[in-house]
């Protein structure tokens, strides 16, 4: 591909801290590295505690244990990685699937409401590609019906709507690491909370159900084992790349955001697609630039070939879960979601990443330009 999907951004430095760390013979699973690295994401985000895991999806199964959510049923969007729901159907919990908002491709706050039922446990919102859902919304609903609100911020760690930043306004929240995400560790994940109890269990949930006040590695002592737990541990190698990278995180949602207003400004004057368009106040980091294709499948289709033609990947996220295989054959799904399937219909992701330059930038929209002019026919 002449312009790939995306590229991620690495310098020495995140050379030089792995390396430290392999040459020191010393903590490649667990040790210090870890911890620091759970620091530095709790003082950014504002919680008082993170856990790190090994991937998203296992931080946000270990989230749904931590909570003690082990029945009834939690409301999720369709429009996600499969991961969201499946951490619940993991943990023995129903998802029930609530339609989305066209503004930020979040779950639209009515629809939650009328999901709501006295089995209700709690709302996972995802914060779709870099922009903040309605979280404000939501959270009122959350608190309305004193049920749990854990953000899936997978996509979207650095986003804010005014001076509060994505994560904040759950009771826990989810981020991801994986090799797309602004902030990389090539997979891994964490969650963060303001609960200490929710917190401690995380940390039983991520090793074993191990109960350890030392690491395991440097002490003779016994260890026991108070509860089931998953091998769900971040190496310290993860951690010392996520620790660089984390140091560069304002960075690169800088280089982001400049590449992304670089294409709105030439996708805007072109009629038969709409470039993201954050609300007033919402800080996108554009972690993806999806667009919409207002003439539907077909011509997102045809474009989708033409760009991989010329080189330029593009790709869809995400198909509805709700109409996965697995949903709809094994687990009988059955949902009206008309906003998401009609969304899922047009979506379309180009390319984005901090590295990408003016000349990436204009032969993805001459390309689109000259789609237009001939390409649909």
């Amino acid at each position: 591909m002449k312009v790939p999907l995306f590229k991620i951004y690495w310098d020495e430095d995140d050379v030089r801290s792995v390396s430290e760390v392999i040459k020191s013979g010393m903590y490649w699973t667990t040790g210090p590295r870890s911890k620091e690295l759970e620091k530095m994401i709790a003082e950014y985000s504002g919680k008082k505690y993170a856990v790190v895991f090994n991937s998203g999806t296992s931080a946000l199964h270990a989230a749904v244990l931590a909570h003690r959510i082990k029945e009834g049923e939690v409301i999720v969007p369709s429009f996600t990685f499969i991961a969201t729901s499946n951490a619940l159907v993991m943990a023995g919990v129903k998802p029930v699937f609530a339609d989305i908002e066209e503004k930020t491709f979040g779950l639209d706050p009515d629809d939650v409401k009328e999901r709501i039922t006295d089995k209700t446990k709690a709302i996972i919102p995802v914060h779709y590609g870099g922009s903040p859902c309605m979280i404000r919304e939501i959270k009122e609903i959350a608190e309305d019906h004193k049920i749990l609100l854990i953000e899936d911020a997978a996509e979207s760690f650095g986003a804010k709507i005014g001076k509060e930043k994505v994560g904040s306004f759950g009771d826990s929240a989810m981020i991801s690491f994986c090799q797309n995400k602004v902030v990389t560790t090539g997979d891994g994940g964490a969650v963060i909370t303001d609960s200490q109890e929710v917190y401690e269990r995380l940390k039983l949930v991520r090793s074993h159900g191990r109960l350890e006040n030392t690491d395991y590695f440097s002490t003779w002592k016994e260890m026991d084992y108070v509860v089931l737990g998953y091998n769900y541990r971040m190496s310290d190698i993860t951690a010392a790349l996520g620790i660089s990278q984390f140091k560069k995180i304002d960075k690169l949602i800088q280089m982001r955001r400049r590449n992304a207003a670089q294409l709105t400004k030439a996708l805007s004057r072109m009629k038969s697609i709409t470039p993201p368009k954050p609300p007033r106040d919402y800080y996108h980091i554009y972690q993806m630039y999806t667009v919409r294709m207002k003439e539907g499948k077909g011509a997102r289709g045809k474009l989708a070939s033409h760009l991989g033609e010329m080189g330029v990947s593009s790709k869809v996220y995400f198909y509805p879960v709700h109409l996965t295989h697995f949903y709809r054959t094994v687990l009988k799904y059955r949902c009206k979601l008309p906003v998401t399937e009609e969304v899922c219909q047009q979506v379309l992701s180009l390319p984005i990443y901090p590295s990408m330059t003016t000349k990436e930038i204009r032969y993805i929209t001459d390309g689109i330009e000259s789609f237009q002019k001939v390409g649909k026919k």
